[in-house]
């Protein structure tokens, strides 16, 4: 499985080709931050929820940025699907079976992902997505 194509942008969502990354790292301080390793970065600066399973189906866990429990949780997991939806909502699924959903935040950037070669997703404030596309690699 390669994890070395670029995010797919379709009519409502862009697909981020995350799978198979392991989450290598989990810093509290002073925001919920993901490292996944080859330069992707996860950024969560509002609530989010986690749940086992759909967040629809199964009760969730409420996340802060500075939620303590999920750290051992997400730790070591590898990512199954990341999706940014254009209306500015988050969804992750991870191989633990555990989902994470962040919606839009109401007064700032809700969440953002950085990868290599200039890629930048951001939430906007009330909902929206802005993208800034990485640049074409050298031949």
């Amino acid at each position: 499985m390669s994890t070395d194509t670029n995010p797919v942008e379709h009519p409502d969502r862009w697909i981020l080709n995350l799978r198979g990354r392991r989450v290598a790292k989990v810093a509290l301080d002073p925001h919920l931050e993901l490292s996944l390793g080859s330069g992707w970065d996860v950024v969560l600066e509002s609530r989010a929820v986690l749940s086992h399973g759909s967040a629809l189906t199964n009760p969730s866990i409420p996340l802060t940025p500075t939620s303590r429990n999920i750290a051992a949780q997400l730790l070591g997991t590898s990512v199954l699907s990341a999706i940014a939806f254009k209306s500015g909502a988050l969804r992750m699924v991870f191989d633990a079976g555990l989902h994470l959903n962040c919606s839009d935040g109401p007064a700032g950037a809700a969440w953002e992902i950085t990868g290599p070669q200039g890629w930048c997703f951001t939430s906007m404030p009330g909902g929206g997505l802005t993208v800034s596309p990485g640049r074409a690699e050298a031949q």
